[in-house]
């Protein structure tokens, strides 16, 4: 396809059923991030720590798209427990600039490798 650029960050491990990010003339597409390190270990911790390693992971994919925080429009948060929803939110809010871009957050009965939380983004190139 012919205006559809494909970006994975040399920080962050890579899978081969997917791209980090895919770029479209506009916009980028980030793939969900889960809670792991640059070896692909879950990181200590719970929901708190959890959730500023997914926005540091996507950090790094956007910096790999030449892009940064300040352009995503877009957020979703899985959660494996809405229970974790405020915990989640306080770190989410001191993280991500503002204005806040906008977002979903909804309970995924299961998430990959068993974590607690995976978000997604999208944000303008």
């Amino acid at each position: 396809m012919s205006g559809v650029e494909t970006i994975n960050s040399t920080e962050h491990p890579t899978f081969p059923v997917l791209s980090h990010a895919v770029k479209v003339p506009g916009l980028i597409f980030l793939s969900g991030q889960t809670p792991v390190d640059s070896d692909g270990k879950l990181v200590e911790g719970g929901i708190k720590e959890h959730t500023a390693q997914c926005i540091a992971n996507l950090g790094k994919v956007l910096k790999a798209a030449g892009s940064s925080w300040d352009k995503v429009v877009k957020v979703n948060v899985y959660l494996k427990n809405m229970d974790d929803f405020f915990a989640m939110n306080e770190v989410y809010g001191e993280l991500l600039p503002d204005p806040k871009p906008a977002r979903t957050c909804i309970a995924a009965a299961k998430l990959p490798f068993d974590v607690d939380v995976e978000i997604e983004a999208i944000a303008a190139a």
